[in-house]
């Protein structure tokens, strides 16, 4: 992932940032240490000198043309998403230690990621040797500390497919240099380790759905059943191909398998038109994804195809055969000075917080190292990894092909490999910084997503404000957010996440309120879903139960979309520190009694949750339930604990029997909320490889079975959060945009509301510059009598 003004410069670094040297000492510790091993023995091991890893040889090699080389590891930070060359690198490496050219030629790449390292060392990257140096992330030592020369060599974490044996293999590659070099040319790779996953089939790729799609067309038996459908030209014809997921022995992950969705356009010579909408049912395919071929076919019933819908089309004006609205003005967004973020590579600053962007093929987004600079207390950290880690659409209606349709979306398709470019004045508005992202195709080539991440600002209303009615005299202030997004589409839906930062905030109600419930230095995660309805067809004089019929001869299938936030939290704690725990707050009505003459009294109640099973909870809206991360160690000027909460959005819990299959690999939906301590392969709630998964509750539900405690530990939140889809006519032909998140909010973190030294906003326009004539002011005491 790249900014967007760096994607067209090569990658040449000749030069690191300035950084303090000492003598080098005794070795790194190692990134992929166990959670429990002593914290301050890896500070003290960090802040001490280490050896100095020597630079590679001279190269008498033939001339390096084409090839751009990154020749010091600290020119990226450690948390940098891995750029093009580094993935190239990562590629060939593992790609050269195969044993056999056949071994080499059925390699795939389905994925390369950067492994994150240690907590430690991205304390000393940020305290020595990147850019707003911060010395204090790491703690004293006697006679000070001995800064290392240089930050150990990033690595690569590669999921790489046999196509040849059906089997799974990771892979870590260390980066000691990177050039930019084809297969066979030259490179500085290491392969650290090697290890085959057993009895797993990974995420499947854009390539095998394309060729999917070309072996059903090809099929001449479908070929036939769509004849008798009155299909020839095969050109109409969209086939989606889904993971079977697991539903029996029949799914085990011994073989790769896809179940595709079949539909159908009306016009060939229009590109646009919503295929979606001629759904074909009755035609059941079993396809061997390895070998690609069909094992399995049956043209069970025919189902006639739904008539052409008039109002199937999304497109603008004529091409969807209607007429736009022609009294939209034009809206315009104008930063004259420029945004009042700053951008030094992947770290941003804006308004107090700052923190780095990272990508990844998988969760998308990723938001690091989340600190807010608060005056004399100076950089106070809240998160050290926010990220969407998983995502599930289980449908409701027990008919075929619709109950198989069970989506892991992250975890069997990934939700930044599906992200997409990005478009000014569309996706996002004002002033727009764009990162690229960049990831590895099926084959191993380096593939780039341009303007694939939005930061920009946005305005959010008032801020706060107040009048005082006997003068008259008012002080209003207007907020504004910094909002950090990525857009993806899955087949026919699109999701947008976003992260957005407050200099100050109100409740998130559409009424705005200024006294009391002034809330500041909010994070709030949301997701909007649009895109086109999953559609079944229907037989002439059909209704389903279980969906709602959108048009002649169309129906759309009940259906729910869960997401999954992971948040490492470090409220207060600096790298190395273990002092979070996790209160939960329920406000109960008191009993009548001598407490409460008048019925009128209420209390928050708190809980601390000691362990991880303690810690499997749900919403509760009617007790206004909600969940604080406190600093055990830090208090505020009252002597209360300094905390972040997570506030609930609108949620739901799955709506399915405790026996339905999907829940057997999407467990982790039984409950809102979830709480670990952290452990580093921690990551994937339904386990790292879900697509075909044949383990019972694997993941975030085993790992919680550890009962580890948490009354003082490095917390790691696992939200739980989604819509119940009861489709409207209003969702067709595109569903407007729905919203679904929750907020991060101070509590007790800082003193008073920080939002006061937020300066008032002069006026764009003056009343004579709209057209409107200036109104006298008046004292309010004369406007009251």
């Amino acid at each position: 992932m790249a900014s967007a003004p760096e994607k067209a410069t090569p990658l040449l670094n000749t030069t690191t940032n300035n950084t303090a040297t000492a003598a080098p000492s005794s070795s790194w510790p190692d990134s992929t240490l166990d959670s429990t091993r002593n914290r301050s023995t890896i500070a003290s091991a960090l802040i001490s000198a280490v050896d100095s890893f020597s630079d590679p040889p001279p190269s008498s090699a033939p001339s390096t043309k084409g090839i751009t080389v990154m020749t010091r590891a600290q020119t990226c930070h450690p948390l940098d998403p891995l750029s093009a060359a580094e993935i190239a690198v990562a590629v060939g490496t593992v790609r050269a230690a195969g044993a056999t050219p056949e071994v080499r030629d059925s390699m795939r790449f389905v994925e390369v990621v950067l492994l994150e390292p240690d907590k430690q060392v991205v304390a000393l990257a940020d305290a020595y040797f990147f850019p707003p140096f911060q010395p204090s992330l790491l703690p004293r030592t006697k006679g000070g500390p001995v800064i290392p020369t240089k930050l150990p060599p990033r690595k690569a974490r590669l999921v790489v497919y046999n196509k040849r044996s059906n089997e799974t293999s990771i892979w870590i590659v260390e980066l000691t240099q990177v050039h930019a070099a084809t297969r066979g040319g030259h490179h500085r790779g290491k392969v650290i380790s090697s290890n085959v996953v057993p009895d797993v089939q990974p995420p499947m790729d854009a390539v095998e759905y394309a060729e999917c799609e070309a072996i059903v067309k090809d099929f001449p038996p479908f070929r036939e059943a769509m004849k008798r459908r009155g299909i020839e030209d095969m050109d109409l014809v969209m086939v989606d191909a889904w993971c079977v997921g697991y539903h029996s022995e029949f799914d085990a992950p011994s073989r790769r398998l896809a179940k595709p969705l079949i539909f159908c356009r009306t016009e060939s010579d229009c590109p646009m038109e919503n295929g979606y909408a001629r759904p074909v049912e009755g035609i059941y395919i079993l396809v061997d994804m390895q070998n690609m071929v069909v094992l399995e076919f049956e043209d069970c019933k025919l189902v006639p195809l739904p008539p052409a819908d008039p109002l199937r089309n999304y497109t603008s004006g004529e091409t969807r055969g209607g007429v736009d609205r022609s009294d939209v003005k034009p809206l315009q967004i104008l930063q004259p000075e420029g945004p009042s973020f700053r951008v030094n590579g992947y770290f941003i600053q804006w308004q107090k917080w700052n923190f780095r962007i990272g990508f990844t093929p998988r969760e998308g987004l990723v938001i690091y190292s989340v600190a807010y600079i608060d005056g004399s207390r100076g950089r106070r950290p809240v998160a050290h990894r926010l990220s969407f880690v998983e995502m599930v659409v289980p449908y409701g209606d027990p008919n075929d092909p619709h109950y198989r349709k069970n989506a892991f979306d992250a975890g069997e398709d990934g939700l930044g490999k599906n992200a997409h470019s990005l478009k000014k004045g569309c996706d996002c508005l004002g002033y727009i910084k764009y990162f690229d992202a960049h990831f590895t195709n099926f084959n191993g080539g380096v593939e780039t997503i341009e303007n694939c991440v939005c930061l920009h600002e946005e305005d959010h209303g008032i801020l706060w404000k107040h009048q005082d009615w006997r003068t008259g005299l008012a002080e209003v202030r207007r907020s504004r957010r910094l909002t950090v997004s990525f857009i993806c589409t899955v087949a026919n839906y699109e999701y947008g996440f976003f992260w957005h930062f407050y200099q100050a905030s109100l409740m998130f109600a559409s009424i705005h309120f200024s006294e009391s419930v002034c809330l500041d230095g909010k994070i709030e995660a949301e997701v909007k879903l649009t895109g086109i309805l999953s559609l079944g067809a229907l037989q002439p004089g059909e209704t389903r139960k279980y969906g709602t019929t959108i048009a002649p001869g169309l129906y759309a299938p009940v259906h729910q979309h869960f997401f999954v936030a992971r948040m490492d939290m470090a409220v207060d704690c600096k790298p190395g520190e273990a002092f979070n725990q996790v209160v939960e707050v329920d406000v109960k009505v008191e009993e009548p009694g001598k407490d409460n003459v008048h019925n009128n009294a209420f209390y928050a109640e708190e809980r601390v949750l000691k362990s991880e099973l303690e810690a499997m909870r749900d919403c509760n809206p009617l007790s206004a339930r909600h969940w604080v991360v406190r600093n055990t160690r830090t208090v505020n000027r009252t002597g209360q604990l300094t905390g972040y909460k997570l506030v609930p959005g609108s949620n739901c819990l799955p709506l399915a029997r405790p026996e339905a299959k999907f829940l057997r690999r999407a467990a982790f939906l039984k409950h809102n909320l979830w709480v670990t301590p952290y452990a580093h392969n921690e990551m994937h709630p339904g386990g790292e490889f879900p697509n075909q998964n044949p383990r019972v509750e694997e993941g975030l539900v085993t790992w919680v079975q550890q009962n580890r405690s948490l009354e003082e530990a490095d917390i790691v939140l696992w939200y739980v959060f989604g819509v119940t889809h009861i489709p409207r006519l209003e969702d067709w032909p595109v569903m407007p945009v729905e919203r679904v998140g929750f907020m991060l909010m101070p509590h007790g973190f800082f003193n008073c509301s920080p939002a006061v030294d937020v300066p008032p906003t002069t006026s764009d326009l003056d009343d004579k510059e709209i057209g409107m004539p200036a109104k006298p002011s008046q004292n309010g005491v004369i406007a009251k009598l």
